[in-house]
């Protein structure tokens, strides 16, 4: 009986062991996909003050240069140049899929055209996606648009101060979901399986109607999650976001759902969810 008992208490504790594991995994995981990065250097009274914005939650958050060390609030992410179009895409394995999806074909259709429409339950917002420019993303939005991918997900993260995007492309954040703040949840640490590098970095500007990647604070960790900007950010984000479409209609949706405000914010990392649901229920894809 004794050692009977023994054994239960050792199982008990190494079950706790693993669920505590398990947990920190998880925090880890929500602050790296969630972080946008350093966002600007500000200067008042002559010393030097890094902004850092994450994506997840509203307001923008003020740190001292010593907290760009943290995994959560990289340095400006740079990329290797690569000629664009570009005629082949190399897409590596990473963290496990939220959503089973392969991945894109290598060989791109670099001299296309094409125009997204995100069919949400607030409206349809139209994207023309720069081929030309972020030839290697557009082939990856297009892959996980046409395999059904962001299909019933919730745009999870609304941010209004500092720079002012709405962020979606995670299927953690399913249409049904009620998504919360908790540093403990999934929602934002979705990927499709697969990491790839950034692209049309050069001279990169964001103003409102722009669409471009999320990453994990370096330049080769794209996968599913992107953003849009419905109010010039120009000054507060740095060129280590890849911009790969632009917004041709439904911005105004946007706006109202930023006017909206978010229902709790992301203590880690800013932002909130949006006040205002919004679900995109498909994406289509036409060539132009």
């Amino acid at each position: 009986m004794a050692g009977k008992n023994e054994r239960q208490r050792r199982q008990a504790r190494e079950k706790h062991r693993r669920q505590q594991e398990q947990r920190l995994v998880r925090q880890r995981q929500v602050r790296r996909r969630w972080a946008i990065g350093t966002l600007a250097v500000l200067v008042a009274a002559g010393v030097g003050t890094l902004l850092l914005i994450f994506l997840p939650g509203g307001s923008a958050k003020k740190a001292s240069a010593s907290a760009s060390k943290s995994p959560s609030a990289s340095p400006t992410a740079t990329a290797t140049a690569v000629a664009e179009p570009a005629h082949h895409c190399t897409y590596t394995a990473a963290t496990a899929a939220a959503k089973k999806v392969s991945k894109p074909p290598a060989t791109p259709d670099f001299t296309d055209s094409y125009q997204a429409t995100i069919n949400t339950n607030q409206g349809k917002i139209t994207f023309n996606l720069l081929n030309n420019k972020a030839t290697c993303t557009v082939n990856s939005f297009v892959h996980l648009a046409q395999a059904g991918y962001f299909n019933n997900t919730q745009c999870h993260r609304l941010l209004t101060s500092g720079i002012y995007v709405l962020q979606c492309g995670d299927p953690y954040a399913t249409a049904s979901a009620k998504l919360n703040c908790s540093t403990t949840s999934k929602i934002g640490t979705g990927t499709p399986g697969y990491d790839f590098a950034s692209e049309n970095l050069t001279g990169a500007k964001y103003p409102a109607g722009t669409v471009a990647m999320a990453n994990e604070g370096s330049a080769s960790t794209n996968g599913s999650q992107f953003f849009i900007v419905y109010k010039d950010s120009t000054s507060g984000l740095t060129a280590s976001y890849t911009p790969f479409a632009t917004v041709s209609s439904g911005l105004g949706i946007v706006q109202n759902v930023a006017k909206g405000g978010y229902s709790c914010q992301y203590a880690q990392s800013g932002g909130g969810v949006p006040k205002k649901k919004v679900i995109i229920d498909s994406v289509t894809i036409k060539k132009t």
